[in-house]
């Protein structure tokens, strides 16, 4: 089902005729995110590395840590649609060690997952930036996380089987630095790069859990995948064509 909330520009939806690559498009946010830009019309390019040959929307298979697979999709976009507006990397490999105690990670899991998160994010930014570059504008969303701010609230975890992975805290404050590096690097070439840094998003957590993280929120508590739209339409969308290099947290004040 479509999300049924648009924003309008002057009598046209604010995304209008714009050619959006959302990587990651299958996820919790991902899904939530293609809806939303379809539903203000732009045009969602879907890109995850599980098959999906139902999906409404224009497909593509790849994995973001293999070099080919990134220019494919680049080459791929560019000859169906003509142009790129932006690219939103809401991805999130990793291997199946991943999210383990500080204690029990092995140093080779650490850095495979390492690599393969925020080194995929370095491989699409760095690919897209300089098509962008050579398009003469562009549009990089990136998504980090409360975490890559804010050192963990490990008390929210006891008494669950959940735990916060290192792995997690570095690379999302790592994207943070890379996004704002990539808007720095390419002044002057219309190119944006934003980050946004959701807080908890509700995914059938256990109740205690959800209980614990609530007692730090001001309002609302753990959000819904649909709370982040908005600030992600907006960024998509020439309202905000003068905010680059920033990190948009997005938690009902969890991280105050």
């Amino acid at each position: 089902m479509i999300e049924k909330v648009n924003y309008m520009q002057n009598g046209t939806k604010i995304l209008e005729n714009k050619v959006i690559v959302v990587i990651g498009s299958e996820g919790l946010l991902g899904s939530s995110f293609v809806k939303s830009i379809y539903n203000n019309g732009g045009i969602p390019i879907c890109v995850d590395r599980e098959d999906n040959s139902s999906s409404a929307f224009d497909y593509i298979k790849a994995d973001i840590t293999k070099k080919k697979d990134v220019l494919d999709i680049l080459e791929n976009v560019k000859n169906k649609q003509g142009k790129i507006d932006a690219v939103v990397n809401t991805s999130y490999p990793r291997n199946k060690n991943y999210g383990r105690k500080f204690e029990e990670v092995e140093f080779s899991d650490f850095c495979e997952n390492l690599n393969m998160h925020l080194g995929g994010y370095f491989l699409v930014s760095q690919q897209f930036a300089e098509y962008f570059k050579g398009q003469g504008y562009g549009n990089i969303i990136n998504i980090a996380s409360i975490y890559g701010i804010i050192p963990p609230r490990f008390e929210i975890y006891h008494g669950t089987k959940m735990t916060m992975p290192v792995e997690y805290a570095c690379i999302k404050s790592g994207i943070i630095s890379l996004t704002k590096y990539i808007a720095k690097y390419y002044k002057g070439y219309n190119i944006r790069a934003n980050c946004i840094s959701p807080g908890g998003i509700y995914n059938n957590q256990p109740e205690e859990f959800v209980r614990k993280y609530n007692s730090y929120c001001l309002n609302k508590g753990m959000l819904n995948k649909e709370d982040i739209n908005g600030t992600l339409i907006f960024l998509l969308s020439d309202m905000s064509k003068y905010i680059n290099g920033q990190n948009i947290v997005i938690d009902d004040g969890f991280s105050l």
